[in-house]
């Protein structure tokens, strides 16, 4: 049966037909449809972790006692679980096992660029790359089969241009494949420097052979248009070279991107006058086909950063450049912004108020850095909030006028140990853990503090203030706060600041976009009262605005959180 399937959505597809038992990830875009559509089906066990460590550790686990597994994450993901990754090199599998990483060229949701085939080379483990959403589902199904054959996990390397686009597949039924024997053998799973060297044999041992396999596999292919003009490629960017060339060029689009094909790309370039190597991101592939010996086009002419596109392609390599006939209409800027009734508002409003140093970290309220919050210094990686304070304090002492903020999700992956990093190494920094109930920025996910699993079900949610004090933290410092109440916010933090004492402050209100929330009615500006101060404005909500030198409150937006009618001297802004 034909289907339209986003790629996510389509790997989800090949998670279920392929007979995986169980998927564990941690949410993050733009990986997260793939566990959310997977979670769909009954006949898989789906689960969301603290984060991408333990979901690595949960998935192998899985293959190890036989079951195939998947887990997913974003590139960034990939960094947190590294040291599990390199090790199932080591260990190989039992089941069949997939890891999905989906890269971010043109950072549309991340930090930083970063390119994953690195991983897969350094790690020694073969990485595939599809091109739309039918090889999205093709290639998940085929990586579990020669996850068994070779012994070890695939990586299947996605990127946002392909996880969010939808094209055609063509769906099948589930194959079920029953749990492998397990079989006890130190010598192979227990890692100690003994059993890793001989396990380092096999590793190098099997990457030849998969190079080998490489060079005749049904992840690679090549298409022969008789043309002087080769073209390599993989992933998104056959698509584009695709449309751009046309049948001009020939291609050799390798879907299996690590180990190389040497044989394969040596040989397509001897039947070219001309070979160009398109991929996004670094020269991966380019540098290879140098080391070979080719002489190919690559970095030389397209850039090193940035998303690729049908158009860049034709601008890059054939000197065509689209015009685009601008609007006539000004369009204003529409940049990020908390949401109506965002519980994190007022605690940035407050954060600039005072004028603190707040070492931030990942999640909606990193734009509290956005104007007229402006409420952020340092926003790094997962987790890093606690650890950097507790490093920039231990620097200049400041810790009376400086303060970490962390979401409740960020904080279960990995903001524990900065804080127990805090209390055992005698700092007394002021930690705020904004804690709205739910994963918000990747799209309302659930994790262990909300209560509920993945797919729904009831279970103990882990407190916030529990963690503190089980972290070291006294409990006259553990202090729980309605981040809608600007003067206690303001009042605990300064309480806070001031002790000598390592202090936790949670912010605890629930994202406004929740479908339990009930909101207040919208309040209004009495303009007889207002006196056009823009007060109201300094906390940045998309609700209000000043026309004809009075406030104004869109009625359609405001869910009546009531931050403004806090902000105004005049007493203006009535419920």
């Amino acid at each position: 049966m034909k289907k339209l399937m986003l790629g996510n959505e389509a790997v989800a597809r090949g998670l279920y037909e392929a007979g995986v038992k169980l998927v564990s990830s941690y949410p993050g875009t733009p990986s997260t449809e793939i566990t959310e559509a997977v979670a769909k089906y009954d006949e898989v066990y789906a689960e969301w972790a603290p984060n991408e460590k333990v979901a690595l550790e949960v998935a192998l686990g899985a293959a190890i006692g036989g079951g195939r597994s998947f887990c997913g994450m974003k590139h960034v993901g990939l960094n947190v679980a590294a040291d599990p990754l390199f090790i199932t090199s080591y260990t190989g599998i039992n089941g069949g096992m997939v890891i999905g990483v989906a890269d971010d060229p043109g950072m549309h949701s991340s930090q930083n660029e970063q390119d994953s085939r690195h991983y897969a080379r350094a790690a020694k483990l073969p990485i595939i790359e599809p091109s739309d959403s039918n090889e999205c589902l093709e290639f998940t199904k085929l990586a579990y089969d020669y996850s068994e054959e070779f012994d070890t996990p695939f990586i299947l390397r996605l990127n946002t241009r392909v996880s969010h686009s939808q094209s055609l597949v063509n769906t099948s039924d589930r194959v079920e494949h029953d749990i492998k024997p397990y079989e006890k053998s130190a010598a192979k799973h227990v890692m100690m420097p003994g059993n890793a060297r001989g396990r380092h044999v096999v590793v190098e041992e099997r990457l030849e052979k998969l190079a080998s396999f490489a060079c005749d596999c049904p992840f690679n292919k090549e298409i022969d248009n008789n043309s002087k003009l080769g073209i390599i490629t993989s992933g998104p960017s056959y698509n584009y070279a695709l449309e751009v060339f046309g049948n001009s060029a020939s291609y050799l689009k390798l879907g299996l991107v690590y180990p190389f094909a040497d044989e394969l790309i040596k040989s397509f370039a001897a039947k070219h006058e001309r070979v160009i190597v398109i991929e996004e991101l670094d020269p991966f592939i380019e540098e290879h086909c140098k080391a070979l010996g080719l002489n190919v086009d690559g970095k030389n002419i397209l850039p090193l950063l940035g998303e690729f596109s049908q158009e860049l392609i034709a601008e890059k390599l054939l000197g065509e450049k689209k015009e685009f006939k601008a609007l006539d209409d000004n369009i204003p800027v529409r940049p990020p912004v908390l949401c109506p009734g965002c519980p994190h508002r007022g605690i940035f409003y407050v954060f600039n108020k005072l004028k603190l140093y707040v070492s931030g970290d990942i999640g909606c309220y990193t734009l509290g850095a956005a104007a007229p919050l402006s409420a952020m210094d340092t926003t790094l990686c997962m987790g890093a909030s606690i650890s950097a304070l507790h490093g920039f304090n231990k620097i200049r002492g400041e810790e009376n006028k400086s303060v970490a903020v962390i979401g409740d999700s960020t904080f279960m992956h990995s903001g524990m140990t900065g804080l127990a990093n805090i209390t055992y190494n005698k700092g007394i920094s002021t930690v705020v853990i904004v804690d709205n109930s739910i994963t918000g920025m990747t799209g309302h996910q659930q994790n262990p503090c909300t209560g509920y699993t993945l797919k729904g079900e009831p279970v103990h949610g882990i407190m916030l203030e529990n963690i503190a004090r089980a972290a070291g933290v006294a409990d006259e410092h553990i202090r729980i706060v309605d981040p809608g109440d600007l003067k206690e916010v303001e009042r605990v933090l300064k309480e806070e600041l001031a002790a000598e004492a390592p202090s936790v402050i949670i912010c605890r209100k629930p994202c406004a976009l929740l479908k339990y929330v009930k909101h207040a009615p919208a309040f209004k500006v009495n303009e007889d009262k207002c006196i056009g101060c823009r007060a109201c404005m300094k906390i940045g909500c998309p609700c209000i605005s000043v026309v004809g030198g009075k406030a104004k409150i869109d009625a359609t937006l405001c869910v009546g959180c009531g931050l403004c009618s806090q902000m105004c001297p005049k007493n203006a802004i009535e419920a």
